[in-house]
């Protein structure tokens, strides 16, 4: 989390949409071992929860359930050269958007995990053309044997701590000039993000 308070968001409602939109991020323990990530598709339930599942030979999920956990998710980021500013006497940097949740991690039932593969194919299937996959076109034998190499969970979020540097410390016409250099650059993403979140 960058310590600029400029770069702070508050919008509980659009860190939701983040994970939702996002899909995906990184889950961080400490195990026996040492430090760990994992690297997982996220469900937010809407209601300050996010779940997520592992594989069962993954080295954190023998040892998540019931302690904190630290988990990541990465929004857009781009290259801000100097260049762009009217005094080019200043430092390269990277503008990006990253939200940082921690909590306690419960393991979830079968029927949770199911609901919870279930949630996420159906977010997923709905952005793309075509009749979806439903779980209803695979075998129900087959599916449950596959169903014992993961594990469900789900994080209580007690903390949201996000970071949207967008070019918030600089003037209004620098931030404009990296708005049309990123675009020119090929970041139209990181360039809207500037254009809706930081003016």
């Amino acid at each position: 989390m960058h310590p600029n308070p400029l770069f702070r968001n508050e919008d509980r409602a659009l860190h939701e949409s983040l994970v939702e939109e996002i899909g995906f991020g990184m889950v961080f323990a400490q195990v026996p071992d040492g430090p760990r990530v994992a690297h997982t598709a996220l469900l937010s339930t809407g209601d300050g929860a996010v779940q997520f599942h592992l594989s069962r030979g993954n080295a954190l999920t023998k040892h998540l359930a019931g302690h904190d956990a630290l988990l990541v998710v990465n929004g857009p980021d781009a290259y801000v050269s100097p260049r762009w500013y009217a005094d080019p006497a200043q430092v390269p940097t990277w503008n990006y958007v990253a939200l940082e949740l921690e909590g306690p991690v419960r393991r979830m039932d079968e029927d949770g995990l199911v609901a919870l593969l279930d949630g996420l194919s159906a977010r997923q299937e709905a952005r793309i053309e075509g009749a979806p996959w439903t779980r209803a076109k695979m075998d129900e034998t087959k599916f449950r044997k596959m169903l014992t190499g993961i594990a469900g969970f789900e994080m209580e979020v007690r903390a949201w701590r996000p970071t949207f540097k967008l070019s918030q410390n600089k003037s209004p016409e620098d931030r404009a000039a990296v708005i049309a250099a990123l675009e020119a650059q090929g970041a139209p993403g990181m360039a809207a993000l500037m254009r809706s979140l930081a003016e």
